[in-house]
């Protein structure tokens, strides 16, 4: 199991960017797929993007697609959200985790470890 902390978070206008990341501790991170979920005040955590464990598969939810980028580095155990295009609707707390596949993870299914959260406010 990895342990996993977000950072990267913050204060943005509106159609501006931000990169989050998402750094893993434990043993073999390749074998992990990773994903970002974001919660918004009110309302269900919702899936972003999935990568799976080598990056060769990635996915997005419809309202990211064009504007964010996820990727990961398995040399230094990170994983990323590229954010650009940010709108006041982008406004949550994101939340990375791992899991087996993308699939499980783009499903909330048998997710292995969750990071703690990190705020990210656009303004408009």
């Amino acid at each position: 199991q990895v342990q996993l902390v977000e950072s990267g978070g913050g204060l943005v206008q509106a159609g501006g960017s931000l990169r989050l990341s998402c750094a893993a501790s434990g043993r073999l991170f390749s074998a992990y797929a990773m994903g970002w979920f974001r919660q918004a005040p009110g309302k269900e955590r919702e899936f972003v993007a999935t990568i799976s464990g080598f990056g060769g598969t990635t996915g997005y939810a419809d309202s990211v697609k064009g504007r964010f980028t996820i990727s990961r580095d398995n040399v230094k155990n990170t994983g990323y959200l590229q954010m650009n295009g940010l709108k006041p609707e982008d406004t949550a707390v994101y939340y990375c985790a791992a899991g087996a596949t993308t699939d499980q993870i783009q499903n909330l299914r048998s997710i292995s470890s969750w990071g703690q959260g990190t705020q990210v406010t656009v303004s408009s």
